[in-house]
């Protein structure tokens, strides 16, 4: 699962494009201003990071030259109201990528995110291959020794969590926040039901989910 950081210090607007942006398969991690959003590229593993340019503490533009400055792999969309031609060229030498101006085009800014994420070569992190399982993430679909498993698309993005990194042992709480959403009124036994569905998809699979007394579930190979 792609990782995006939205630094947008306009709360109700960060909270709608992190929503359209998790229903598209995204994980979504939420900053109110540059600094915020620093510190959390210094702890996480980011994909590609959007940008408001007026924020408080730490602009937009001061955000991707620092960010540039120091992981030039890391694809900026710069997202603002301003759109003249002179604060499209700041940006832009900046070290931003692409620049989307508000109201924002939530099916536009999916096509923008996944053409820079193919242009930086994270395609690769699309598809995900274990033993005899596979797993593909632009078209949704698990396939056992080349046969399709049905899904339904919760349970692929849990899957994919879970064995986008392997090993690492993921808390209910981490996964309802991942694949329902922060807001999500779901319950932490959502999460233990489609575990049991997968379970029982996977029984043919080099794959297992493991549970861990206390902590939560991670995937590891037979």
């Amino acid at each position: 699962m792609f990782h995006i950081l939205l630094a947008e210090d306009e709360i109700p607007l960060r909270k709608l494009i992190k929503c359209n942006l998790e229903r598209c398969g995204f994980s979504v991690y939420e900053s109110s201003n540059g600094q915020e959003a620093l510190n959390i590229l210094g702890n996480t593993d980011i994909d590609l990071l959007i940008a408001d340019i007026m924020m408080p503490v730490m602009d937009g533009n001061t955000l991707t030259q620092t960010v540039k400055s120091i992981n030039t792999d890391l694809p900026v969309i710069m997202l603002t109201a301003l759109g003249t031609i002179g604060n499209k060229k700041k940006s832009f030498e900046g070290g931003a990528d692409d620049y989307l101006t508000k109201p924002v085009d939530f099916d536009e800014l999916e096509l923008r995110i996944r053409a820079l994420l193919r242009r930086y070569g994270r395609v690769s992190k699309q598809k995900i291959q274990i033993g005899n399982t596979e797993l593909d993430f632009m078209t949704k679909t698990l396939k056992v020794d080349s046969v399709m498993i049905d899904t339904t698309k919760k349970e692929f993005l849990l899957l994919f969590t879970l064995l986008s990194s392997t090993g690492r042992i993921f808390s209910r709480t981490q996964l309802l926040d991942e694949i329902w959403g922060s807001d999500s009124e779901s319950l932490e036994r959502t999460v233990d039901v489609h575990i049991n569905k997968l379970r029982e998809k996977l029984i043919q699979s080099d794959v297992t989910i493991i549970s861990v007394r206390g902590l939560g579930y991670k995937a590891e190979r037979k």
